[in-house]
């Protein structure tokens, strides 16, 4: 394969500034993908432009919420820009603090795995689901948010720690409070860059096999994906 012709200064000028004419900055990765892989830089935004930028099925009030809480729980501050997005489109510093305790949260539910497994039998009424949907529901008791911002925000967090209890659970919590599938669908695609893009496709397994065993009552479309067989891991 014949290697690729040096560009010229000018040529990789020319890059960095059409995307600082895009984005109004250069972040380090955008840089280096001009320079050396422009070819990358062109699939990266446009697949981050589909992704955060385009309008799908979530307002833009409740999508930068979830953003708040994924960034909270991967502890990733360089996109600062989904703050400014939040507040343009109505958040509130409330909202936003709940956001960042959700983003917290998932620990609980790792204790709620230990305490069944190794305290459940002192405690006769030990129920790891309702206990940790009443830790949930205290943290979100002073700060009224509507339950779908909760079980997505949860979703797409759970997601990115692979905590899979925790995302069957919010899973199910979305189909019981009608949370249509595709908006839960893009909610948890949020999570793909920041949280991994491994993580996101476990995530989909987790979905799909919950799908597959009944779990949730999923529409056509989606049981038509379940239905299908992939590649089996070894």
């Amino acid at each position: 394969m014949t290697p690729a012709a040096e560009p010229s200064i000018a040529e990789i000028e020319a890059r960095l500034q059409a995307v600082i004419a895009k984005r109004g900055w250069l972040l380090p990765h955008h840089g280096l993908l001009a320079v050396a892989l422009p070819d990358l830089l062109a699939g990266y935004d446009a697949a981050y432009t589909a992704l955060a930028l385009t309008p799908h099925y979530l307002d833009e009030r409740t999508k930068e919420f979830i953003w708040l809480a994924i960034l909270t729980a991967v502890e990733e501050a360089i996109a600062v820009h989904h703050v400014t997005k939040f507040q343009k489109a109505g958040g509130s510093d409330a909202e936003a603090e709940l956001a960042i305790r959700l983003g917290g949260f998932l620990g609980v539910g790792g204790a709620t795995r230990f305490g069944g497994e190794h305290w459940a039998r002192y405690f006769a009424n030990y129920d790891r689901a309702g206990a940790y949907r009443r830790a949930l529901k205290a943290i979100c008791s002073d700060i009224p948010v509507p339950p779908k911002w909760v079980e997505l925000a949860m979703a797409s967090t759970a997601a990115c720690k692979r905590d899979w209890w925790t995302l069957a659970e919010h899973i199910k919590g979305a189909y019981a409070i009608g949370i249509p599938e595709n908006e839960l669908a893009e909610g948890i695609s949020y999570m793909m860059f920041p949280g991994s893009i491994p993580n996101f496709v476990d995530a989909c397994e987790v979905w799909r096999d919950m799908i597959r065993r009944g779990e949730v009552p999923a529409s056509a479309g989606y049981r038509a994906w379940a239905s299908i067989e992939g590649p089996k891991r070894t």
